[in-house]
């Protein structure tokens, strides 16, 4: 054989080979169409054949894809209108189903999921207000926002990896009455606040009192307790002096007396001279 015939031999051999065999990477999925119909999936990484002509081969990604879509106008529960901006991450899982529902376009696949977030999201913020849309339940919204759209998604043959509310916006027309909402909101909660804790400064003060009041009665009981034991032991004393020496009793009076009345400069009495006050004095004068 010549070597111009094993050439055109190798170059019809290298064409069959061409149009017989593919090869699947790690990063993609496919499958083989016989006149227009699945009738293989689910291939190994590698090499693997088909009859040419009569057999095609569709290629997918593997990897997680994005939809970026432009905001939503949607409804809270008060029926208050926000623009609601998503992306949501999504892969294929089943290549038939896949194939079978978009007819292998991601076009038609984006659309499709596109449709199914929006009404998950109509249907969750629908039952939300602002306030929990927007803060209290934003991490359990988006949950459920998926849990609602998985089920549906997958009869497109895709799982839909994440689902994220990436900015909410009130329209103009809105936005002045939902900040007036917000701000009454606050100045109520602050309002109540304030009140209890005006109301917990009063029963401490309250309390307070009370123990004052307790303790201030209970020092003047003791206080009068104490003053009157020293009352007695001061009556005692005076009286075992009394009856051991009236009159030097009598005169020890007479002169604590004189101290207290006249002992001062500048005072003057005016009083009668033969007055008993003056006993001692004027008995001083005659001895």
């Amino acid at each position: 054989m010549s070597l111009r015939s094993i050439t055109i031999f190798g170059a019809i051999a290298l064409v069959i080979l061409n149009l017989t065999a593919f090869t699947i990477n790690e990063r993609e999925l496919a499958i083989k169409l016989q006149v227009g119909e699945v009738v293989q999936a689910d291939y190994e990484p590698g090499l693997h054949f088909k009859i040419p002509f009569y057999q095609t081969i569709r290629k997918f990604p593997k990897r997680i894809m994005t939809i970026n879509e432009r905001p939503e106008r949607i409804f809270t529960a008060e029926r208050l209108a926000m623009d609601v901006d998503f992306f949501v991450k999504w892969r294929i899982i089943d290549t038939v189903n896949f194939y079978i529902s978009t007819g292998g376009s991601f076009r038609v696949a984006n659309d499709r999921i596109s449709e199914i977030i929006k009404n998950a999201i109509v249907t969750e913020f629908g039952k939300r207000t602002v306030k929990e849309a927007i803060s209290v339940e934003r991490a359990e919204l988006m949950r459920d926002m998926l849990a609602n759209a998985t089920t549906t998604a997958k009869g497109l043959g895709v799982e839909l990896v994440d689902v994220r509310v990436k900015q909410v916006e009130f329209p103009d027309d809105v936005r002045n009455s939902v900040y007036q909402q917000m701000r009454e909101e606050r100045g109520r909660i602050a309002a109540e606040r304030r009140a209890q804790g005006m109301e917990v400064s009063e029963e401490k003060r309250s309390t307070a009192d009370k123990e004052r009041t307790i303790i201030l009665a209970n020092a003047n009981k003791d206080s009068q307790i104490i003053r009157g034991e020293g009352d007695a032991k001061a009556a005692e004393i005076y009286a075992n002096a009394y009856n051991q020496d009236p009159e030097f009793y009598a005169f020890y009076r007479s002169i604590d007396a004189y101290r207290n009345s006249i002992g001062h400069a500048n005072d003057i009495m005016v009083i009668d001279p033969d007055n008993e006050f003056f006993q001692y004095l004027n008995k001083s004068k005659i001895d």
